[in-house]
């Protein structure tokens, strides 16, 4: 033990003497405008203490000083650049993406599931993984997907119009989403059939939460203690998360290729692509540890992101009567035109619904900010009129505050106003800078066409049978939760969840039954 205690004070401290005379005057021997700090902490001691939401402490850094093209600030030790200008942002993202193609990811987490996958990747590993996985996600398998996902919609919605008691229809919606995605994700990538809301207890479900509960609460501290000194944590072995959870994730996978292999069974979905190219010629196959990380982080992103965009769906729809009224409106037509014969067509031709969706990633990204390494030198243009340029260099690394941007008057009317319409001209948004919900260029989502149809599919099924309203525990205005470095509301998405009173029962047999891939 005394051993262990000298070591760890000889470490703390030479890391602390590095830090205190390299990376904390960082910015002021360079001459960047940056944001005072104090030591070890840096910039981070308000969210580190809970006395501000990590969202808005993105948005108050931004915000620091609007005429600067970008500023410094310390994400605890580390010296980081955030960027302004959405020329500097694009020209980063997409024109000389060769000088920055990686993201520090979750390489520093002491855990293989986390540092082998697709998000943290570099280099050519990162090109050979994203090009097989690509595939994946093309209009046809899309198409191919549509209606496994339809089946859990159905399910999900048909639960809660017919199984919720009255008395229990106030909800936290995120935990009901949650459920939605995890079955959606264990059918189309597992080839697991499972119902959440009638069975709560099955492990994709409970594992999947203590996933996502490991950046919040607590262990959102030791969080940032493997990603400030991710070389202590290798040394005293510290785990983000449980060796229970990661071994479950570990042996399905395994078992399901194990499965596939002696069986014969194919199916259209991530770990088949994966399989297929073993033992051909000229593709670089994956080993059974990288498989397992691809498929794991496929689940960790879609199981949290996609529920949560769509409980601030169901939030704004609840909080704004008219825009509920006119998407039921939009479903109820598609609907009855197509003879209730919900096809992957009629739901990618609602207008309305891609508004909703548009403007709730606008105000409500998953992703609060981007994250990108500079592989080779890059000149930074002056941050301010009459400063010096600024030469990056192999391994400094800097943040593009997409909720800030998104929020910033500059770029949207009236910011903060959940208003759809602003995205009939879909062209302002394309490929552009102000609008990033699902990131830009080479490294923007892979899978944000599954996920948009997810949610599609959900909402189409759910606003069909069901109206949203506040209940006694929906918190409005919304404020972000301090305990997390996702974004999540304080005190959680509460909702009133009421079949509809206009539901037409023949209506309701024929969607059950009328689900197609058409």
């Amino acid at each position: 033990m005394e051993y262990w205690s000298i070591l760890l004070s000889i470490v703390i401290s030479v890391l602390g003497i590095h830090y205190l005379f390299r990376n904390y005057n960082f910015f002021k021997r360079h001459d960047v405008i940056h944001i005072p700090s104090v030591p070890i902490l840096g910039n981070m001691t308000s969210v580190i203490f809970r006395r501000i939401s990590f969202v808005d402490f993105t948005r108050k850094i931004y915000n620091f000083n609007p005429d600067a093209k970008y500023l410094g600030f310390y994400a605890t030790t580390n010296p980081m650049f955030l960027l302004r200008d959405p020329e500097i942002i694009k020209s980063i993202l997409l024109k000389n993406f060769d000088a920055f193609p990686n993201r520090r990811g979750f390489n520093n987490l002491n855990e293989p599931l986390f540092s082998n996958n697709l998000f943290s990747l570099h280099g050519q590993k990162w090109r050979d993984v994203r090009t097989l996985l690509s595939p994946s996600f093309t209009s046809s398998k899309m198409k191919m997907m549509f209606t496994l996902m339809s089946k859990c919609a159905v399910d999900f919605a048909n639960f809660l119009s017919t199984s919720i008691p009255r008395e229990k229809s106030d909800m936290d919606m995120k935990d009901v989403f949650a459920k939605y995605t995890n079955d959606v994700i264990a059918t189309c990538a597992f080839g697991i059939k499972i119902n959440s809301m009638k069975d709560p207890t099955n492990k994709f479900y409970v594992y999947g939460k203590e996933l996502v509960n490991s950046f919040s609460g607590i262990r959102s501290i030791k969080f940032l203690f493997l990603r400030t000194f991710p070389m202590l944590g290798r040394i005293l072995n510290v785990k983000l998360i449980d060796s229970h959870v990661s071994d479950f994730f570990k042996d399905i996978i395994r078992t399901t290729i194990a499965t596939r292999d002696a069986e014969n069974i194919i199916r259209s979905d991530m770990i088949q692509l994966m399989m297929d190219i073993r033992g051909k010629e000229g593709r670089r196959e994956l080993n059974i540890d990288d498989m397992v990380a691809q498929a794991f982080v496929f689940f960790f992103a879609g199981f949290d992101t996609s529920s949560t965009a769509m409980s601030f769906v169901a939030y704004e729809l609840a909080a704004n009567p008219d825009v509920q009224i006119k998407l039921r409106q939009e479903i109820d037509k598609a609907l009855e035109e197509s003879n209730s014969k919900v096809t992957y067509e009629t739901i990618n031709q609602l207008q309305y619904l891609d508004l909703v969706i548009n403007e709730t990633l606008r105000l409500y990204p998953p992703i609060i900010f981007l994250e990108r390494m500079c592989d080779k030198a890059y000149e930074l243009p002056p941050a301010l009129p009459g400063e010096k340029p600024f030469t990056m260099k192999k391994g400094m690394t800097f943040w593009i505050p997409v909720f800030a941007i998104h929020h910033d008057a500059k770029y949207y009317d009236d910011p903060e106003k959940f208003r759809p319409e602003r995205f009939l001209d879909n062209k302002i948004y394309h490929n552009s800078t102000c609008y990033m919900p699902f990131g830009l260029g080479p490294r923007m989502c892979i899978a944000n066409r599954f996920a948009m149809l997810e949610v599609k599919v959900v909402l189409f099924h759910l606003l069909a049978r069901c109206e949203l309203k506040p209940c006694a525990k929906t918190i409005m205005p919304l404020k972000f939760s301090k305990k997390s470095f996702i974004i999540n509301p304080e005190g959680g998405f509460w909702l009133n969840v009421q079949r509809r009173s206009d539901m037409n029962l023949m209506l309701e047999s024929s969607l059950i039954n009328g689900v197609t891939n058409s």
